[in-house]
């Protein structure tokens, strides 16, 4: 029996379906019934017969923090999917980005290592990997700097990390994977996702950084390569290809049959925005949409490098440009 965490999440879902469709004993944690509909959505762009599918899911109610709702979901589990996490780049979650990601994975792990499971995989990210400063990519030995300008996603996701590599010196098997941005359909309202739903509103500026690309499809075929191998132990970066935003912005856009943008955004103006945007979130309490951080990011360029995993499974990504083409095609029959 294999047991997912954040199975309503992109890549949680996108997991289940191919487990469940290859027949697969597999149970999954969720939070609210109302998450629920994202699996669905996500079942459908591969299948007008998800109901089914979906069906074969024993679906529990956890919360990673809630240890007994946590060891019911471990009963007779062998594998564990944590792909479970909250995503948010903004300051005042700091908090809450600790308790779920740094506790709720060492609830896992703790878990994990009393159930006596074979093999943990970790859904992690890449921006837990330090920086080079020669403009090298990035791999997995590029180490971590406590002391750099890191995100509080970042920070939190490394504690996460940390929890899991512990779980290793007592015993566990585990894997970590590090995706760059995941594209995949299905969830269209938060994630990589809601950037279709802006670009078909219209997106005016482009800036000049980087952004590191992975189809889910991918994320999920090499997830389950790894736990089906005797790799363990190991961590590896999980990214197609690395875009300049121009390209991905104005990609977005011609996919989903919109203007792309034709404008740089320079750095005066993203600090002022982000400087308007923290006042609206004082004023009116809604959330965050650009932090500083985040208008940091946007002008960096960064090269990450997968050829750890190329080389260990034999891995060909799928083009990029493909699958933008295909999820803005997704985006627009199942929002029109």
């Amino acid at each position: 029996m294999i047991l997912v965490t954040g199975g309503t999440g992109l890549v949680g879902a996108h997991l289940l379906y191919r487990l469940v469709e290859n027949n697969t004993p597999v149970k999954a944690i969720y939070r609210n019934e109302s998450s629920l509909i994202n699996v669905k959505q996500v079942f459908s762009s591969y299948t007008s017969n998800y109901g089914n599918l979906y069906q074969k899911i024993n679906w529990i109610k956890a919360d990673l923090l809630d240890i007994p709702s946590l060891s019911k979901a471990f009963e007779a589990v062998t594998y564990v999917y944590h792909c479970a996490a909250f995503v948010s780049f903004e300051p005042s979650k700091y908090y809450l980005l600790r308790r779920t990601n740094i506790e709720g994975t060492a609830n896992i792990v703790n878990l994990c290592i009393d159930n006596k499971i074979k093999k943990l995989c970790y859904v992690s990210s890449i921006s837990t990997l330090g920086t080079t400063t020669n403009g090298s990519p990035i791999t997995e030995d590029t180490h971590w700097n406590p002391e750099g300008d890191n995100s509080i996603y970042g920070i939190t996701k490394y504690g996460a990390e940390m929890e899991v590599w512990r779980g290793t010196q007592e015993g566990l098997h585990a894997v970590i994977v590090n995706p760059g941005v995941i594209l995949g359909s299905g969830i269209w309202h938060n994630g990589s996702g809601s950037l279709f739903k802006r670009a078909h509103n219209n997106i005016s500026f482009y800036t000049k950084g980087t952004i590191a690309l992975v189809d889910v499809t991918d994320v999920i075929s090499i997830m389950m390569r790894l736990m089906q191998s005797d790799i363990h132990n190991e961590r590896f970066i999980l990214v197609a290809e690395n875009w300049p935003y121009k390209r991905f912005l104005q990609s977005l856009s011609v996919s989903v049959n919109q203007t792309p943008p034709k404008k740089m955004a320079t750095d005066l103006m993203l600090g002022i925005v982000w400087r308007l945007d923290w006042l609206s979130q004082k004023l009116t309490g809604k959330p965050r949409r650009l932090t500083k951080h985040i208008a940091k990011v946007l002008q960096k360029e960064k090269h990450f490098s997968s050829d750890k995993i190329e080389k260990t499974l034999n891995y060909s990504f799928k083009p990029i440009d493909k699958t933008i083409t295909n999820l803005g095609q997704h985006y627009l029959k199942q929002v029109e």
